[in-house]
């Protein structure tokens, strides 16, 4: 099955180097959707079919966390998981993501491999398993960072 991805990130790097890591997780993708904040990101939302949305914390005119008040009302959560990439996330605001609905927590640079476990874990397995396996799994990720 070919996943529609939908990166929410500010930088036009990050979104250029997350659009490689997907490549080389050796998933199979249908297509990669791209968004500069979470108002753009609700924009695609509304026209394409995503399977699952990867996003920033921090970013100007809609940030991550407005981004998935705003999927809470229009309903998106139900049917489309979200997952933080990020630099940086306090224990709080992650916390408060977590009651929100946001499936997993990844720390920026995200390897390959990890990324493919958690969209794995994700869209195949249950948001408790694919939260445990961010947390335990890799230095990279874990519940304190976003």
């Amino acid at each position: 099955m070919a996943y529609n991805i939908l990166i929410v990130d500010d930088s036009q790097t990050m979104r250029a180097v997350l659009t490689k890591t997907i490549c080389m997780a050796g998933l199979e993708i249908g297509t990669v959707f791209e968004a500069e904040n979470g108002r753009e990101a609700l924009g695609v939302l509304e026209k394409e079919w995503v399977d699952i949305v990867f996003a920033d914390i921090n970013m100007p005119v809609m940030n991550g966390v407005e981004m998935v008040k705003e999927m809470q009302k229009l309903g998106y959560m139900e049917s489309t998981p979200v997952v933080v990439i990020s630099t940086e996330g306090s224990k709080t605001r992650l916390d408060t993501l977590r009651e929100m609905g946001v499936r997993g927590f990844l720390r920026k640079p995200v390897s390959p491999e990890l990324f493919k476990s958690v969209v794995d874990g994700v869209l195949q397995g249950s948001a408790d398993e694919a939260a445990e396996e961010v947390a335990g799994g890799d230095a990279n990720a874990g519940a304190g960072s976003a």
